[in-house]
């Protein structure tokens, strides 16, 4: 089993929805929806501001964050139905699958994770359906925009199965302006070395942390590699992005 974290935009993304689909084993996709959330935040008057990395989210723009998260997650659940992976398009609130409190409150309605139903993920997988998560949380007081990376780590964590970030860049690199100097292998204290000394920095933070998050929590290895046409097998065997494994093996992979 994989936990798959993707963007959040379809456009263009036909190859790896594909590969995603004629995947053999058992996967969990977690997707996020940056762009389409602000494109139609926009869209309605509404403004858009970020901090540490995460979106701020009003109240008032909670509904719409809402909305586009859970259309996206059945536009993609369709897709790979289409192609032969039947799959359910699911908010984190369908039988509280995802249960979060509050992140902070000059973030709005951002919340952390706190539980996950995984009862649920196992009988969808029981019946071969593949689980499409968007990443929205029940909570008191109404629903949580949670962080998309943080989602797949909690849902991989708790799991105990690895998990693997398709993103826009090759991995974690020893020079950041030479694409060609992708690292295999990172534990955790190195990850840490390395944003002390600025060579892991930007927007590869955040997602390197919830990849020490998902560790913690379970996961075996968190994989952060490029989501281009045949990525998953090429990643699977070493070939391409950035593996990150727990200290006391990571000498053994």
């Amino acid at each position: 089993m994989l936990v798959v974290k993707i963007g959040g935009s379809l456009d263009g993304a036909e190859p790896l929805v594909r590969d995603l689909a004629h995947h053999e084993g058992e996967l969990i996709v977690v997707h996020g929806g940056g762009p389409r959330i602000g494109a139609e935040l926009e869209a309605r008057g509404f403004e858009t501001r970020f901090e540490s990395g995460l979106r701020v989210t009003p109240p008032e723009q909670m509904a719409v964050v809402e909305q586009v998260l859970t259309q996206l997650g059945k536009e993609l659940a369709d897709r790979l139905s289409q192609l032969g992976r039947l799959s359910v398009g699911l908010s984190g609130r369908d039988a509280r699958l995802l249960r979060a409190e509050p992140l902070d409150e000059r973030l709005g309605r951002v919340g952390r994770i706190t539980a996950v139903n995984t009862s649920l993920l196992f009988a969808l997988m029981s019946r071969h359906l593949t689980p499409v998560i968007s990443p929205i949380a029940s909570a008191e007081g109404g629903p949580l925009n949670v962080n998309a990376d943080e989602v797949a780590a909690a849902v991989a964590g708790c799991l105990g199965e690895p998990l693997v970030y398709l993103t826009d860049v090759p991995g974690v690199l020893a020079d950041p302006a030479d694409p060609e100097s992708r690292i295999p292998v990172l534990d955790g204290a190195e990850v840490e070395a390395r944003i002390q000394d600025g060579t892991i920095a930007g927007g590869m933070i955040p997602k390197v942390r919830a990849a020490l998050t998902a560790l913690e929590f379970g996961a075996p290895w968190v994989m952060i590699a490029p989501g281009e046409p045949g990525s998953l097998p090429r990643l699977l065997s070493g070939k391409l992005g950035t593996r990150i494994v727990p200290e006391k093996i990571s000498r053994e992979v």
